[in-house]
């Protein structure tokens, strides 16, 4: 089973960035729900997507999959695909198949949006209690 959690953040120059925390595994079985989830993102609420793994405790050869379909979908778009705080067995599956080399891979969501061609600042909607931002605003 997987839980998609998604919010909504906005930069001061309006762009407008999906964050996607996944709970559970990604794998055979929850691939296409994360597939579509991330289409759904990627061609109806932004072209900026940043997909926090900080809860996928495994990943398999769909699952990878999806990840790389995800970049691909947001280069068709012109927009930006990256993931953040993996596990350590996570991290693992990326790093034998080299896909670490390919997919833009954050410590964590500060780092996505600390990125030098990063432009803007990141505003939470929510302040305190996100696990993806601290207190204060990520530059973006």
């Amino acid at each position: 089973m997987l839980h998609i959690d998604q919010k909504t953040y906005t930069t001061q120059n309006g762009t407008t960035i999906i964050v996607l925390t996944l709970t559970g595994r990604l794998d055979t079985t929850t691939a296409w729900q994360f597939r579509v989830k991330l289409q759904e993102c990627l061609y109806t609420f932004s072209r900026h997507v940043v997909v926090n793994l900080g809860r996928v405790d495994f990943i398999d050869s769909s699952g990878l999959t999806s990840l790389v379909a995800g970049m691909r979908d947001a280069d068709k778009v012109n927009g930006s695909f990256r993931l953040c705080n993996l596990l350590p067995a996570a991290k693992v599956v990326l790093e034998i198949t080299m896909m670490d080399s390919v997919l833009e891979i954050y410590e964590n969501c500060n780092d996505c949006f600390n990125h030098p061609d990063a432009r803007g600042t990141i505003f939470s909607p929510r302040r305190g209690g996100d696990p993806c931002f601290p207190d204060t605003e990520a530059g973006l």
